[in-house]
């Protein structure tokens, strides 16, 4: 042990000090990267919460409306929808809606996002003509607001249905 000590340069107590300080320092690193790592997690669900919110709200909102609805009989519907052309919208609608699997509205909702977000892009990065194609595809609506947007239609037509359209915060 002694020519170990001789060629190390110190005693074993000073290698298991070492030993002891290299140990806590890769503790309190691997605990700083995961609290950084539970930190930008937490944050990403906070975007992404943010900018998914009012779409999955609407689009809850349509399933629902147009599923109770249907579900009404037939005398109950022509007393709250008193016009044969708004019942076969609210049929449509509700048609078109179940129609969209949970997957799919989820599939829509992220294109929605990256067709945002190309748009933006391309603003930064370039003026004229490119960017004004760009910009009226994504000015068109998307399919799952064209269906809230025609509830929202439908509803403000018909008097007797009392649908709350604006979230409560």
């Amino acid at each position: 042990m002694v020519m170990l000590d001789l060629y190390s340069g110190g005693s074993d107590e000073e290698f298991d000090r070492e030993t002891n300080l290299d140990r806590e320092w890769q503790r309190r690193r691997d605990q700083f990267h995961t609290i950084w790592k539970e930190a930008s997690a937490q944050e990403g669900f906070n975007i992404g919460f943010k900018e998914s919110f009012h779409s999955g709200y609407n689009w809850g909102l349509v399933r629902g409306v147009t599923s109770a609805l249907v579900c009404l009989l037939n005398e109950l519907k022509e007393m709250l929808i008193e016009i044969q052309e708004k019942r076969n919208k609210f049929q449509n609608l509700y048609e078109s809606m179940h129609f969209l699997s949970t997957t799919d509205a989820l599939k829509l909702f992220h294109d929605d996002i990256l067709t945002e977000k190309a748009v933006e892009q391309s603003e930064q990065a370039e003026a004229g003509s490119n960017v004004t194609g760009l910009q009226n595809q994504s000015s068109d609506r998307s399919c799952l607001e064209n269906h809230f947007g025609e509830l929202e239609s439908i509803i403000l037509e018909t008097p007797a249905i009392q649908v709350p359209l604006e979230v409560q915060k």
